[in-house]
Parts: structure tokens; C-alpha cells; sequence
């Protein structure tokens, strides 16, 4: 909750598409009072209509375009969700406009515009610019990460992790996008949703030192590699594979779960987003497993991450930086598959490790956040 007597960030959104109908305006309509919308836009007429509508917001709200929105003194921060090849343009103009910036992911449609994006947040430091990614902010994640900074399993020494889902064009779903069938970013949907995991691995794993990537395509309805795996040395010293494979074909139901091996236990993250499970193994065959039901996978988390920052100056967690660190894991794994060689990684000015966010002012994890977490446990041993 924001302080007593913070006025709600009056906020801005350019693009009101799939993005903010699923995933940010139902954690929007949770944060009343950190947040309030006082003008948005959208190149499609019905687009806007379909967000007033379900959305309540009063359509006199709307403006004829960005710069419109931009020129208003009743908009602090701007919420951007529009198409990939778009955020860094859009971003530029809202910072130049003095506004706080909260910006879809990634940053950057290649290893030039991430530099770029680099370049913009450092021309503007007194403005706070955050680059949504939900994955840092996952109660399961973080409570993974927490039990690893605790030593719950020794050295982690091997990650492994294996992905695989159908994708192909379905109404109402991101895969219907056009932008998305044919991108204009490096990469298609391994920058698109495969930073997600990125962001994931190196949340728990730490930063990647060297990586050695192979692809292939197999999905007619993306112009993109559809299949990427790699081979990962982290600076920590720790090793792992990540596959993730996305074809056109349907597949037999994938476990997709990340297993994470250390000197004294395993930890394995798995589940749907309406269950997720951690589950750790101890060296004494005992099982300890946590379940989280009713999160909503990060996304309100984020944003008040975000409040915090532009109300009570605290530094968020979803940086530019951090973005950057995540999308060019993507762009090496893409040279080294180009050059068939293992690659490594120029640490990313301002990143450094993922820091773990906890609710501000708080010691616990989960204080003032939704969701139900439930533990149990048991044992394999013969």
C-alpha cells in the first residue's frame, strides 16, 4: 500500500492491445490506490472501445495519439505495450516528455537497440524507467531464490531445463498477433517470450559467463528459429542446458519443469500458472514441496515495484539494465548457433546479479500479496 496521503501515480497507457487486457489492467484494477488512469490511446478505434468496456474507464479519457497523451500535465508515468519493433521510439518520446516510463519487454529488437536502450535510461536518470519483466517478481521464483541464497541445496553446480509447447496462430491469444507471425526482431519468440525464461534462470543461477547455442526452424507459421537450446557456464561456476522448442505440431503433455542441482539437494520448479510447485529434495531423501495457487505469475508485484520507485525513490528491480542482460543472453546464444562456437558475455553496465524483490518495508515475501501457499512434505526413499 502506498503511504497515507500519496497521491495514486496518474498514469498514461500508449497501446491498450492483448498485454493490458490480460495481463496489466486486472493487476491495475487491484492497485487503485498506487494508480490511476487518466488518459490512454491506441491506433485502433476498436481497440479503445474494447478496453472501455471492459475495463470501465471512461472514454473521454482517450486521445488521438501519443503526443497527445504525452503533452498532458494529468499523466506522470506512461504504461507502453505496443509492438516490439515500436518501445524504443515510444520510450524515447515518453522520457523526453518527462514522464516516468514502465515499458514492455524486451529491450531492444537486436544487440544494437539494446545498447541504445542502455544509452536512454543513462541520459535520463532522474526519470524512473523500468522494463516490465513479471518472471523477477513470481512468488514461486522468488521463494526459489530465496531458499537458494539460504543454502538449501549447497553449491548449485547444474541447471537443466527443457521447454516445449505448441505454438501456432489462435484467436484471442498472443501467437494471433501479426507482428508476431513475421517479426522484426532477432530472434522471434525466444527475444519475445523466451527472455521470460532467461530472466528465470539467471534470477536463480546467476549471470551466464559463456554460452554455446544451436537452432533450427520448424514452424511454418513463424519466421523465426522455432527450436533454441543451450549450453551454459555461469559465472558462478555452475553449468546447465536450456531447450525450448516451439512447433507447429501438437506434442504429448511436457513436464517443462527446471531442475536445479546442488552438493546437498535438487530443487525443481514446475507447474501451470494456476499451481506452481517447488519442490526440494534434501540429501536425506526427504522432500519438502510448497504449491502457490491465486498469484497472478508477477504482474502486480511489478508494478508496484514500480510505484515504489517513482513515489518513494527506491530502486526497482526490472531495470533497463536487467532487461538487457536477459535479451542478450538470447542475442549470443544467436551468434554462437551463427558461428558455431561458444561465445562469451560482456557483463551489462548496471546489472550485476538479480537482487530479490521483497514487498517495500517488508522482511517477509509474501506480506500484502494475494495467493494461497501451501507445504507438505514427504520422502523418496526407498
Amino acid at each position: 500500500m502506498a503511504a497515507p496521503g500519496i497521491r495514486p501515480i496518474r498514469l498514461g497507457l500508449i497501446g491498450t492491445g492483448l498485454a493490458v487486457e490480460k495481463l496489466h489492467w486486472p493487476a491495475l484494477r487491484g492497485l487503485a490506490d498506487r494508480y490511476v488512469v487518466t488518459a490512454f490511446t491506441d491506433p485502433a478505434d476498436e481497440q479503445r472501445k474494447r478496453f472501455t468496456g471492459y475495463s470501465g474507464t471512461d472514454p473521454a479519457l482517450a486521445t488521438a495519439d501519443r503526443a497527445a497523451l504525452l503533452a498532458r500535465d494529468d499523466v506522470d508515468a506512461v504504461l507502453i505495450s505496443v509492438p516490439i519493433p515500436s518501445l524504443y521510439e515510444v520510450a524515447c518520446d515518453a522520457l523526453a516528455a518527462g514522464k516516468d516510463v514502465f515499458c514492455e519487454k524486451p529491450a531492444g529488437v537486436d544487440a544494437q537497440q539494446a545498447a541504445a536502450f542502455l544509452a536512454l535510461a543513462a541520459g535520463f536518470p532522474d526519470r524512473t524507467f523500468v522494463v516490465g519483466e513479471n518472471y523477477f517478481y513470481r512468488d514461486d521464483l522468488r521463494y526459489a531464490r530465496a531458499l537458494l541464497d539460504d543454502g538449501a541445496i549447497g553449491r548449485p553446480h547444474l541447471m537443466a531445463w527443457r521447454y516445449a509447447g505448441q505454438s501456432v496462430p489462435r484467436p484471442g491469444g498472443f501467437t494471433s498477433t501479426p507482428w508476431r507471425h513475421r517479426p522484426q526482431y532477432r530472434g522471434g519468440v525466444h527475444l519475445d517470450f523466451g527472455v521470460h525464461h532467461i530472466a528465470q534462470i539467471r534470477l536463480l543461477c546467476g549471470d551466464v559467463a559463456r554460452v554455446h547455442g544451436a537452432v533450427q526452424a520448424a514452424n511454418s507459421t513463424i519466421d523465426a528459429p522455432s527450436d533454441l537450446t543451450l549450453n551454459l557456464v555461469f559465472t558462478g561456476g555452475a553449468i546447465g542446458n536450456y531447450t525450448a522448442s516451439f512447433p507447429e505440431i501438437p506434442i504429448p503433455p511436457e513436464p517443462n519443469d527446471l531442475r536445479l542441482y546442488g552438493t546437498e539437494g535438487v530443487l525443481v520448479l514446475a507447474g501451470s500458472e494456476s499451481e506452481r510447485r517447488v519442490t526440494r529434495s534434501s540429501a536425506d531423501a526427504t522432500t519438502h514441496t510448497t504449491v502457490f495457487r491465486g498469484s497472478d505469475n508477477g504482474y502486480r508485484a511489478e508494478l508496484v515495484d514500480f510505484a515504489d520507485a517513482v513515489q518513494f525513490g527506491v530502486r526497482p528491480v526490472g531495470s533497463v539494465a536487467q532487461s538487457v542482460a536477459n535479451a542478450m543472453v538470447v542475442q549470443r546464444a544467436l551468434d554462437s548457433a551463427e558461428q558455431a562456437a561458444a561465445l562469451a558475455l560482456d557483463p551489462v553496465p548496471g546489472a550485476g546479479p538479480v537482487p530479490l524483490w521483497r514487498p517495500r518495508g517488508s522482511a517477509g515475501l509474501f506480506d500484502g500479496l494475494p495467493g494461497q501457499r501451501i507445504s507438505s512434505t514427504a520422502s523418496f526413499a526407498a
